[in-house]
């Protein structure tokens, strides 16, 4: 069945021709897909971005479900890039949806042309892979818009938007800033963040063997992950269409 333009029917109905037309011509990539870039790339797409490449090198993992989009049990073990790829082009077959399934690391970061792309979603959680690509894409033609940490939330109403020097209550965005300060260099312009100054105890930790796990896991939920997600993406779509109106 050939949808053709029907996908966006509503969408057009909100944002014009122009603005559907500036989304299409958008590129973006984003770095890391799992509780908070999966829900953003998808965002994305059924907004009518029409090329979007997506960064990660890990595989789908039981403990992945309780968030993360693409995450169910017939997708444990497949690269979470490749699972929702396929998912992006089942939505619309006529987007560009390309995939990297590596690591974005000090040894990788030359082979990312960032000045390829007009805005570049930093959904990473380590913290020095993170740092990097902050230092990376400001020093970049494209725009930056970066995730917090979102795990040890509940409360949607606290999630927010903010300069990243004015972030509060976010451990995540302190330890960038120590370290850019004790490291450097400094980001090279401002960027935007999503954050949220919530930061619950992981009460269940004691009733739980995490013997398994890989370094401290902290709690999470799907809806607040989904709405840092959800909140990147509204940043790129409402700036674009401000742009082509």
């Amino acid at each position: 069945m050939n949808t053709g333009d029907d996908i966006f029917t509503r969408t057009q109905l909100l944002v014009g021709r122009q603005g559907m037309e500036a989304l299409r011509r958008l590129r973006v990539i984003v770095f890391g897909v799992g509780g908070v870039g999966s829900w953003c790339a998808e965002s994305l797409v059924r907004s009518g971005v029409g090329h979007l490449t997506l960064v990660d090198d890990d595989v789908v993992c039981a403990s992945n479900l309780n968030r993360q989009l693409m995450a169910t049990t017939r997708t444990l073990g497949q690269p979470k890039a490749e699972v929702l790829r396929q998912r992006l082009l089942d939505i619309n077959p006529q987007a560009e949806v390309e995939v990297r399934v590596e690591r974005y690391t000090a040894q990788t970061c030359e082979r990312f042309a960032l000045d390829a792309y007009d805005y570049v979603v930093d959904a990473i959680d380590s913290l020095s892979c993170k740092a990097l690509l902050i230092q990376r894409a400001c020093q970049s033609r494209a725009r930056l818009f970066s995730s917090m940490g979102a795990a040890r939330k509940m409360d949607p109403t606290r999630i927010q938007v903010a300069e990243f020097w004015k972030v509060r209550g976010c451990p995540l965005a302190a330890a960038l800033r120590r370290l850019f300060k004790r490291q450097g260099p400094m980001p090279a312009r401002r960027f935007r963040c999503v954050y949220s100054e919530e930061l619950l105890p992981n009460a269940g930790a004691d009733s739980l063997d995490l013997s398994a796990e890989t370094g401290h896991p902290n709690g999470t939920i799907c809806h607040a992950t989904a709405i840092f997600g959800f909140t990147l993406a509204g940043m790129i779509v409402q700036e674009t269409i401000g742009n082509g109106q």
